[in-house]
C-alpha cells in the first residue's frame, strides 16, 4: 500500500495519475494549504521541503519519497512499467521528464503567478514567462510531430508534462497552431486512468487546480 500525500495541483496529479496507471493500491491523504498542513512537523518528516506530492511505500519499510519526478521514477522502477529498460529508451524518457521538471513546470508556474495572482500587474514578467512557456510548448510540439508520445511510448515523461499543459489557459498561454501537442493532450486526457487520477484528492475546477498550485509557489 502507498500513502499519497497530495492536493489538487498539477504536481499532485502526476503522482495520482501514475498510481492509477500502474494499478497500485494507495490511500489518499489530502493536505490543506489554507491550514498549512504541508508545514506540519509530521509531514516535514516525510518531505522536509514542505511541498506536495509525497508518498510513503508501506511495503518497502515505510520508505518516503518526495519531489514529483522522483516519485514517478520510483513507482516506474517499482513496477517495471512506464519507463523503458534499455539504456537509450530510459535516457530518452528521463530527458523529457527533466525537461518538464526544469522547464515547463517552473516557467508555466511563474506565468500563472504573474498572470493571475501577483498583486501588481508586471507586464514584463508576464510576457517573459508566457513567451518562454509557449516556446517550451513549441519544443514539445516538434517532438510530438516525430513520435506519438514524448519518449516514443507512453511513459512517466507524458504523465509529468500533461497535468501542466492541460491548464495552459490559466497561464494565459495558447496552444493554437500546435497540432501535435493538441493531439497529444486529447489522447492522454481520454485515458481512463488519467481521468481517475485527475479526480484525486477530489473533483476540482480548472481554476481551483491552478490557484492551489500558485498558492504553493507564492508561499
Amino acid at each position: 500500500m502507498i500513502d499519497l500525500y497530495t492536493a489538487a495541483t498539477p504536481n499532485g496529479h502526476k503522482a495520482s495519475i501514475a498510481l492509477e496507471e500502474l494499478a497500485l493500491p494507495y490511500e489518499v491523504h489530502a493536505l490543506s494549504f489554507d491550514k498549512q498542513e504541508q508545514k506540519a512537523p509530521a509531514f516535514l518528516r516525510i518531505n522536509p521541503n514542505g511541498r506536495i506530492p509525497a508518498i510513503v511505500d508501506r511495503a518497502n519499510d515505510d520508505f518516503a519519497v518526495f519531489e514529483s519526478g522522483a516519485i514517478l521514477i520510483y513507482l516506474a522502477e517499482k513496477t517495471g512499467q512506464l519507463l523503458p529498460s534499455d539504456a537509450k529508451g530510459r535516457s530518452r524518457a528521463l530527458q523529457w521528464l527533466m525537461f518538464q521538471m526544469g522547464g515547463v513546470g517552473p516557467m508555466q508556474g511563474q506565468a500563472n503567478v504573474f498572470f493571475r495572482y501577483f498583486p501588481e500587474k508586471l507586464q514584463g514578467a508576464i510576457d517573459r514567462y508566457q513567451h518562454e512557456t509557449r516556446r517550451l510548448y513549441e519544443v514539445l510540439d516538434s517532438r510530438l510531430g516525430e513520435a506519438e508520445y514524448l519518449a516514443g511510448d507512453y511513459s512517466i515523461a507524458d504523465i509529468a508534462t500533461f497535468p501542466w499543459v492541460r491548464v495552459h489557459d490559466w497561464a494565459g498561454v495558447s496552444v493554437e497552431g500546435l497540432v501535435h501537442l493538441q493531439r497529444w493532450i486529447a489522447a492522454i486526457d481520454a485515458r481512463p486512468a488519467v481521468q481517475r487520477g485527475l479526480q484525486v484528492p477530489q473533483r476540482a475546477s480548472e481554476a481551483s487546480v491552478v490557484k492551489t498550485a500558485q498558492t504553493m509557489l507564492i508561499r
